[in-house]
């Protein structure tokens, strides 16, 4: 039932598709890999694999799927664990249908999304955890241009592409190159990761 009224909501969405729905996490993977999306909205709580355990193999696919997390409670550990495995965002059930076309849309776009109701949890648990940063985490931020860092420091800050090409005047196109070299230089598989990496680096004050 939930995944019908998913579909009829971003079906009727300007400029979504939905190429294929899947029952389960294994499922998920082969439909993925038949139909190359751009996006994969995924439960966290699923039959023979679980949505948390899904991620890595989504992400192992060429091309790979932009990863958005779905479930009834954003509970702190289920959070951190998908993005630590590479999730592009996070979101919660309850949100209406005009937040879940967004956050596709963000997703799809290169930005990374984290519902409201699950953004204060990990705020503080970034805070606590907080570690400092080690010499092979400053060896990944020196593979950087200056124009790089620049723009892993603006993610740090929470700004989207287009928020980005607007603060340093450059076109979207250049701020999409960017990102991906950045992704593609320090060796982290989102937005959400390269934001956590410029804050442990004191690229974000």
């Amino acid at each position: 039932m939930i995944r019908a009224a998913v579909r009829m909501v971003l079906g009727h969405a300007d400029g979504i598709e939905v190429v294929a729905e899947a029952a389960d996490g294994r499922q998920a993977v082969r439909e993925a890999a038949a139909h190359h999306p751009d996006v994969v909205l995924l439960d966290v709580y699923m039959p023979v694999r679980d949505g948390l355990a899904t991620i890595a193999p989504l992400l192992a696919l060429a091309p790979s799927p932009r990863v958005l997390m779905l479930t009834t409670f954003g509970t702190d550990d289920n959070v951190l664990t998908a993005l630590r495995e590479g999730a592009a965002g996070f979101l919660v059930k309850d949100e209406g249908p005009e937040e879940l076309i967004r956050a596709v849309r963000a997703a799809a776009a290169g930005d990374s999304v984290l519902s409201p109701q699950v953004t204060g949890a990990v705020v503080a648990r970034m805070i606590h955890g907080f570690k400092p940063a080690s010499p092979e985490l400053d060896e990944r931020i020196g593979r950087l241009t200056d124009r790089e860092r620049q723009v892993l420091a603006l993610i740090g800050e929470g700004l989207s592409n287009q928020d980005i090409a607007n603060r340093l005047g450059i076109t979207l196109g250049t701020v999409k190159t960017h990102v991906e070299a950045v992704l593609g230089k320090t060796g982290v598989p989102g937005r959400v990761q390269a934001a956590l990496l410029a804050h442990r680096t004191g690229l974000v004050p």
